[in-house]
């Protein structure tokens, strides 16, 4: 629940262009400021629910996510949308670290592999929900600047009274705030460096696409299909996290490497037919694209971190971690913002164009790499 606020702007986007009067551009940058937020999290504050408490991270991550919602219920002009955003993602980062650890400690039968689908398949759905609940209010509903947030805020407050009832599983945390350690930790160990870079750009590819879909899907319906209804561009993206999560389930036993292959097969296809779809302006063509990239996204993501867990060594393992957590932040951001300058220059279509070729070949090269890196392996032993 706590992702759906991430997904929640994205049918409204054409709506504040047509309110607040601003340009592509601004809607690529409104949407990238999320990452800041995340990075906040994953720089200082990423090992606070082992230190204090999932509990109590969890409802603080709550109670941000609900005044980034009140800032967005309040907007009056472009403007308020730049901090909203940015503790939307601090709140979603905050919340993403400490209740996926919670989810796992508290599956009843402590199988590891069983929560981690379940925590991914529940943070996809929760995107999904949230563009869709987003696109049905807007479409049919008074207010569309206004409602959304606030059912997601009396949302936000059932689920987080709920939340404070569950049982706590950090048995022992820090008693005064002067012991809670800040400090980042973050960082590659040599030996394994090579090792990294594949599924570091899977994750890179994935969530590039993640942001692509979330950020400019009104504009690919709207500008190429001439498609202007908030529940249309709702609709495709909750398609997009829910075909990556009914992935994500499905592909739970596939062993990582392989995940990452069909990661690839599945963004070749699914990149073509979303370039296709746009150039013959075919909506059962970019259904079908959406369906192919969601899968993707949810098969690299899975796939890479599933990869980065094996080549991390025991010791240094929350370092590798939250230096894939770093990449899978940034991607989902710096690319957008390159799309929207990119289309500047040329035109719209042949930025998305360039944004496929660039994310395929960097995905190719990166399972080149990883196979050269196990050949090694292999051959060392």
């Amino acid at each position: 629940m706590k992702y759906v606020g991430s997904t929640l702007l994205t049918p409204l986007y054409p709506i504040y262009q047509h309110s607040f009067h601003f340009s592509e551009l601004i809607v690529t940058a409104i949407y990238a400021v999320y990452v800041i937020g995340n990075l906040g999290v994953l720089f200082f504050f990423g090992r606070l629910s082992d230190q204090i408490g999932r509990r109590p991270v969890t409802l603080a991550a709550y109670g941000i996510v609900i005044v980034s919602q009140l800032v967005y219920l309040l907007a009056q002009s472009t403007i308020w949308l730049f901090p909203a955003r940015i503790l939307n993602g601090f709140g979603a980062g905050l919340g993403a670290a400490a209740l996926t650890a919670w989810i796992v400690e508290l599956e009843p039968h402590g199988n590891r592999a069983r929560a981690a689908t379940l925590a991914t398949a529940g943070n996809l759905g929760g995107l999904a929900f949230g563009a869709l609940l987003a696109g049905v209010l807007a479409q049919v509903a008074p207010w569309p600047l206004r409602l959304s947030f606030g059912a997601f805020i009396l949302l936000l407050l059932a689920i987080g009274a709920t939340m404070s009832m569950a049982p706590e599983t950090v048995q022992h945390r820090v008693t005064g705030i002067r012991k809670v350690s800040l400090r980042p930790r973050i960082g590659v160990p040599r030996p394994i460096r090579l090792g990294f870079v594949t599924p570091a750009a899977i994750a890179f590819a994935a969530f590039a696409l993640c942001g692509f879909y979330a950020a400019l899907t009104p504009a690919i319906l709207s500008n190429s299909l001439h498609i202007h209804a908030p529940l249309m561009s709702g609709g495709i993206v909750a398609l997009f996290f829910a075909a990556g999560a009914a992935s994500a389930v499905a592909s739970r036993n596939l062993e990582g490497r392989r995940t990452i292959l069909l990661a690839l097969a599945l963004l070749w296809s699914g990149l073509g037919l979303l370039m296709l779809a746009e150039a013959e302006h075919s909506m059962p063509l970019l259904v079908i694209a959406t369906l192919a990239c969601g899968s993707s996204m949810a098969s690299g993501f899975r796939g890479s971190l599933q990869l980065v867990n094996e080549i991390a060594p025991e010791a240094q393992r929350a370092e590798v971690v939250s230096s894939y957590l770093l990449v899978c932040y940034c991607s989902n951001a710096l690319p957008v913002i390159g799309v929207g300058l990119l289309a500047l220059i040329v035109s719209a279509p042949t930025a998305h164009r360039i944004f496929a070729i660039v994310l395929v070949m960097l995905a190719s090269t990166a399972c080149a790499i990883g196979l050269r890196y196990t050949n090694s392996e292999r051959a060392a032993e």
